[in-house]
């Protein structure tokens, strides 16, 4: 069961070129568990928004070059990190916990009330 989608890019244009952060997407019975690698990113730069069944994750590169020194060869040419994902409805979008610690972000999105297993009890006559 799928329950979180990344958006693939439409015919909207972006105003920015972005890296995709790596990101590993981990369901339980609870919920989803997703991580994304975000180096050069400190906190202050990071963005995390869920506006309806979307969420982005948003953040800029803070990579200072030393003074007197000038880059002769950078993997990393784009200055800020982004990826889009779609949100089951099975996911309680309301109680998103995010850490963000050494360049990784890890989200814990639980699901829903009503996406969550019953135990059903048995009466016995």
């Amino acid at each position: 069961m799928t329950t979180a989608v990344e958006k693939t890019p439409g015919k909207t244009t972006q105003p920015e070129a972005s890296l995709l952060p790596p990101v590993n997407v981990i369901e339980d019975a609870n919920g989803i568990t997703l991580t994304a690698d975000l180096p050069g990113v400190p906190k202050d730069k990071l963005n995390l928004l869920v506006e309806a069944d979307t969420l982005t994750i948003e953040g800029e590169v803070a990579l200072a070059m030393p003074e007197g020194m000038e880059s002769l060869h950078a993997e990393v040419n784009l200055p800020r990190y982004r990826r889009v994902f779609t949100l089951s409805k099975e996911l309680d979008s309301e109680k998103v916990a995010a850490e963000f610690a050494n360049g990784v972000l890890k989200l814990r999105i639980p699901k829903a009330a009503h996406a969550q297993p019953k135990r059903i009890e048995i009466r016995v006559e």
